[in-house]
């Protein structure tokens, strides 16, 4: 009996002995992960927000409005806001900063791309390291990202362009496209959807041409020139970039051709507006960057802490823009375009 007893008194020492061990193996497994990331009340892994937004290029007004609005956002919600981008814009520039990024595993990547497949393999390395990666603006292909944050539907601003370009001009006569860089993804689509949009509508309105401004006002000064050069019976210009229709607009403005040739496309109201004052452009379209900078913002913050995965049908809250569902190609859609003219520009100011 006593012998019993004292086995008994054994294993219960032993247990306890286990029971304790386990407790430190615990501690130490905890403060190891706390070295790399750091931990809940309740314990569970905080969602990594440090969320960096990398444009096209820097220097460019529109970026400027969409980033800014962007970093306020991540603050707003607690998280780490940087912005990095290659001074010029290219298919390639943006490979090296995607993979620094990686590097320094942020916790998310707001891109818009300047390709559509060229980021495609410095993005998968990037997510293969545990990095969000949201596309804005531009997108890649959908199975290079985890989301996209469309601004609006490509028909609906291929459309809005070539109704306000009607409206100058009327349903026949030559004009031209301005555009970015030929690799640049929303250009290509709706300088494709624009041309689909006249072919079927307006059988005597012709594009003449398509030209490359590559994202710099001097090039698209001196492509504006060309154009009106080249085409003397040009009647409008169409700019879906925010720096090609400020160039096209401020040419025009200061030359024979004003009052002759009409220029609209995708600008921001603060460019455009002495534009639209003395009448060189009569409407413009365009959402609110800043908008789409917040929604982004938001979007990578549901991602990086598992609120959503990105499939369709997720829903998340974008602060004050309220409630969004992930739709089909885990594309987000911030809303329909913006016609500016002079009788509603005073009323923004991005």
């Amino acid at each position: 009996m006593l012998l019993h007893n004292r086995t008994g008194l054994g294993s219960r020492k032993a247990r306890a002995i286990a029971v304790a061990a386990a407790g430190v193996a615990i501690a130490i497994a905890l403060t190891g992960c706390s070295s790399t990331s750091s931990t809940s009340g309740g314990g569970s892994k905080k969602a990594n927000l440090a969320i960096t937004f990398l444009p096209k290029s820097l220097g460019n007004a529109y970026f400027n409005t969409s980033d800014k609005a962007g970093g306020a956002a991540v603050k707003s919600f607690g998280g780490t806001y940087a912005e990095v981008a290659p001074a010029v814009a290219s298919a390639n520039a943006q490979i090296p900063f995607i993979n620094t990024l990686t590097q320094k595993k942020v916790g998310a990547i707001v891109l818009s791309s300047d390709d559509i497949s060229a980021n495609c393999s410095a993005i998968a390395k990037a997510q293969a390291a545990g990095v969000k990666v949201v596309t804005f603006d531009s997108d890649t292909k959908p199975g290079c990202r985890n989301l996209f944050i469309n601004q609006a539907t490509a028909e609906g601003i291929a459309e809005a362009q070539v109704a306000i370009m009607v409206s100058d001009i009327g349903t026949s006569g030559d004009i031209a496209i301005l555009s970015s860089n030929p690799t640049d993804t929303n250009q290509n689509q709706w300088n494709a959807l624009m041309a689909k949009e006249i072919a079927a509508k307006y059988p005597n309105l012709k594009i003449v041409t398509t030209a490359y401004a590559t994202n710099d006002p001097a090039t698209a000064l001196s492509k504006t020139a060309g154009l009106l050069q080249a085409y003397p019976n040009l009647k409008g210009i169409i700019s879906p970039t925010t720096i090609g229709i400020a160039a096209a607009a401020q040419y025009v403005s200061t030359s024979t051709f004003k009052g002759k040739v009409a220029v609209t496309g995708l600008g921001t109201p603060n460019q455009m507006k002495p534009y639209v004052k003395d009448g060189t452009v009569k409407a413009f379209a365009l959402w609110n960057p800043g908008n789409l900078g917040i929604l982004a913002a938001y979007a990578a913050k549901a991602l990086v802490s598992g609120q959503i995965t990105g499939k369709q049908g997720d829903k998340f809250t974008a602060g004050s823009l309220g409630s969004f569902t992930v739709g089909a190609d885990q594309t987000v859609l911030l809303g329909k375009p913006t016609v500016f003219n002079e009788a509603n520009i005073n009323n923004f100011n991005f």
